[in-house]
């Protein structure tokens, strides 16, 4: 049987999220919002934006990660955080499992003050990126739109705050 740890009622450690582009779907804004609204009950939850890149018709998928890795590493120089990239291949967890890792991140074995998960943009992340990272977490074998990852993070994020704090959303 796997031992969660539990999460103190005053954990207000940040949580940021850092996203490439505006997404243009309206009920990702919407779903996104509502597990904000829900995270800030545990953490002090932050989503950065990432300006979509000007005039990329003329250049190659590795220039564009490029580009985009430029303005991701521009964010994360503002901070010394643990930095976790959404990537496909990553490493998998279920729900359970994955709410004891963010607790041994957030209050157990490393308390880590600030944690920064990185969704990429269509391509992916550059080298530069790869190497700033601490891990990467992939949240299924599946591929999903990097618009669309951000409602499903934001609900697994939210549902592992709730297994550490036992509450009841999740069932199983």
């Amino acid at each position: 049987m796997l031992t969660l740890p539990k999460l103190s009622v005053n954990n207000k450690m940040r949580v940021v999220l850092i996203c490439v582009g505006k997404t243009n779907f309206e009920f990702v804004e919407r779903g996104v919002a509502l597990y904000a609204e829900r995270l800030s009950h545990y953490c002090k939850f932050e989503i950065l934006y990432i300006p979509d890149l000007k005039n990329v018709s003329a250049l190659s998928k590795e220039q564009i990660k490029q580009k985009e890795g430029e303005q991701i590493l521009k964010q994360l120089s503002k901070r010394d955080p643990y930095i976790v990239l959404l990537d496909e291949r990553g490493k998998s967890y279920n729900s359970i499992n994955w709410a004891a890792h963010l607790g041994r991140l957030i209050g157990g074995e490393m308390g880590q003050k600030e944690l920064v998960f990185v969704i990429g943009g269509a391509y992916g992340f550059s080298e530069q990126v790869y190497k700033s990272a601490r891990e990467k977490l992939s949240l299924s074998q599946m591929t999903f739109s990097h618009q669309i990852i951000r409602l499903i993070f934001a609900e697994q994020l939210y549902r592992a705050f709730t297994i550490l704090k036992g509450e009841p959303y999740h069932h199983e």
